[in-house]
Parts: C-alpha cells; structure tokens; sequence
C-alpha cells in the first residue's frame, strides 16, 4: 500500500474545492477503522464555510493553515458509545480513524494534516467552545484537507533499524 510510504504532512492548499463524494470517501474510510470492543465512539464534524474555516483556525496556535484549506474534519469521541466506563481505549479508536482519513486523503490525491486537539486542555477546551459541545463530546483531532499546493505526497525513508528489538530489549 504505497499511501503509507507517500503520507506527508501537507500545510498548503490551493483553492481547489475538495469533491463532496471524496469527502464522503475519507469519512467513510475514517469509520472503517478498528475500534476496541467495536465501540466505534466516532463522530465527525465536517467545516468547509470559509468563514467559519476561518474562526476554526484561531482554536489552536498550530491551526492557522485551517483557514486556507478546502474543509477541515475535525473528530470527536461520544462517550456514550464507550462500552468501559473509565478505558481509555478510545483514544487508539479516534487515532486509528485519524490515520485512515489521512491514507484515504493521499488515494484521493489530497493533501491533509493532523493537528492535535486532545493533546493540549487549552486547544480542548477552545474547541469545546467553539462548537458548543456537551460534556460527552470529547474533542479529539482536527484533519484540515485539500488539494496540496507546491507540497506533494512523496516518498521519504524514515526506517531506522536500529529501534528494532528481537525477543527483549
């Protein structure tokens, strides 16, 4: 599966609208992902206004490419759908879901970025705000997409075999 080795980070976009159909591809692709316990506690919010693409950008100081993609998904975990109270296993979910939309992105000939939302209370907490959420919305990740501008998904080697351990450490 050449997606895997050809996945970059990609920041720049044109202004290329991203088709309605490969935005359903990439949130189909995104529910196709492995879930513990099959919970699959996913919910998907997809931003394409360019007003709103806009205010999304100031949620987090790593966002503001947001503004100049086609749409932005961003992902969110229910914990209503948590099958174990107090698991954490949702996380590896959401991630996993991430990861697709990201492979499916580089199929469809997009370019796409993660930023982090999870990873900081004060991103969490802004995007909380911003889109109203009740208490068992968990924000998780934002995907901003499009089509790639003067960045491509190409090949880099990043094996190191050195972190490779047989039987122990």
């Amino acid at each position: 599966m050449q997606e895997i080795f050809n996945r970059r980070s990609i920041r720049k976009f044109t202004t290329q609208q991203v088709e309605p159909e490969k935005l359903d591809k990439l949130l189909r692709a995104a529910m196709q992902a492995p879930s513990a316990i099959n919970q699959q506690p996913w919910e998907f919010i997809v931003v394409q206004d360019k007003a709103n693409l806009e205010s999304l950008s100031d949620t987090s100081p790593y966002g503001k490419l947001i503004a100049a993609s086609s749409a932005t998904i961003v992902l969110a975990a229910n914990k209503n759908y948590i099958k174990v109270p107090g698991a954490r296993g949702w996380e590896e979910d959401m991630g996993a879901a991430a990861q697709n939309i990201l492979l499916e992105a580089v199929h469809l000939g997009l370019g796409a970025v993660w930023l982090g939302v999870a990873t900081a209370e004060s991103i969490t907490e802004n995007v909380k705000k911003y889109f109203d959420f009740p208490d068992h919305i968990l924000p998780f990740c934002m995907i901003a997409v499009g089509y790639p501008d003067g960045q491509e998904n190409k090949f880099v080697d990043r094996y190191q075999a050195d972190r490779i351990h047989q039987e122990k450490w």
